[in-house]
């Protein structure tokens, strides 16, 4: 039919090479979307001869199927699925080459970034083990504080009787007397508690000690055995652009502007076929369908009017 309408050739012309080209462009995109998961120069390049055959196709048959008409509102409606589709397709083959114009950037922050992640994860082992080592030492505090609150006492006592003995309290009389005996006794008391206490309280400080410092090991050897792991994927760098466009307005409009450009090139194969006015190859079309249409039309008349015949003859 082309054939026919000679001067369609250069429309049909540019709206091919406009959907082979949008290929070609998925295909680089997709190619290095491969290459950057799977780190294989040929299976991303068979990837990427895939991924542009089938975006090739799906734009050919978007606009292939597309028919022109005399209300140009109506086109719209009609090529709004399609025109939500070739943004959709935009969008993510835009996405891989985002990552390859930004890239000196985002392996800039994919370094703070696994940092980031590794001291995460160092907190996450020593706060498991804070609370256990934390109420260890509680209990070695509450343990040494109730010698030191009884070794006070005791001092207290002596002091006290030490005074009573030299004049220089209680009394206030020179005198290892009666006085001072009783004082002597209650800080003798005092020491024998002081003493007991010790002998109950300092295997227990020990023990917790020793339970202190073998929790205190393991966090160690955990911390010491967690190793980075490389955080380099294709979620992580398109986190890590997302990161970087939040940090920065300019590269965040580039952005932006990147994939408006996508999603424009992606749309101008069926934005052409809106735009482009009826012509003869269309009213050729409409025809030849209309013809086709007819045609089935007219034979099933007649098959049915041969059935009716039959029925009629076998009925009488």
């Amino acid at each position: 039919m082309l054939n026919r309408c000679p001067t369609e050739t250069s429309k049909f012309t540019g709206i091919g090479a406009a959907v082979f080209f949008t290929g070609i462009l998925a295909a680089f995109s997709g190619g290095y979307a491969f290459y950057t998961v799977f780190d294989n120069v040929w299976w991303a390049l068979g990837f990427a001869l895939l991924w542009g055959t089938i975006i090739f196709n799906l734009d050919r048959f978007i606009v292939s199927t597309m028919r022109k008409r005399n209300d140009w509102l109506k086109e719209i409606f009609i090529a709004s699925p399609r025109i939500l589709l070739a943004v959709m397709l935009a969008i993510v083959i835009s996405k891989p080459l985002e990552l390859k114009i930004f890239e000196k950037e985002i392996d800039r922050k994919l370094v703070i970034l696994e940092e980031q992640i590794f001291q995460k994860e160092i907190g996450e082992i020593e706060s498991r083990y804070t609370d256990q080592l934390n109420a260890i030492e509680g209990q070695v505090t509450a343990l040494k504080s109730e010698i030191n609150q009884l070794a006070v006492k005791r001092d207290d006592l002596m002091r006290t009787a030490q005074q009573e003995a030299d004049g220089t309290g209680g009394s206030m009389k020179r005198s290892a007397g009666l006085i001072y005996q009783l004082k002597k006794a209650d800080a003798d008391q005092a020491q024998l508690e002081l003493n007991a206490l010790k002998n109950r309280n300092e295997p227990l400080i020990v023990s917790k000690q020793a339970e202190w410092d073998a929790l205190f090991a393991a966090r160690q050897a955990e911390v010491a055995g967690l190793k980075k792991n490389p955080w380099d994927g294709m979620a992580a760098r398109l986190e890590a652009l997302r990161i970087i466009g939040e940090e920065n307005k300019g590269i965040y409009m580039a952005n932006l502007f990147i994939i408006a450009l996508f999603i424009l090139l992606e749309c101008t194969p069926v934005l052409v076929k809106l735009i482009s006015p009826r012509g003869p190859y269309d009213e050729l079309l409409e025809i030849r369908e209309h013809f086709f249409k007819n045609h089935n039309l007219e034979k099933l008349a007649e098959m049915d009017h041969a059935t009716y015949e039959k029925l009629k003859y076998y009925s009488s």
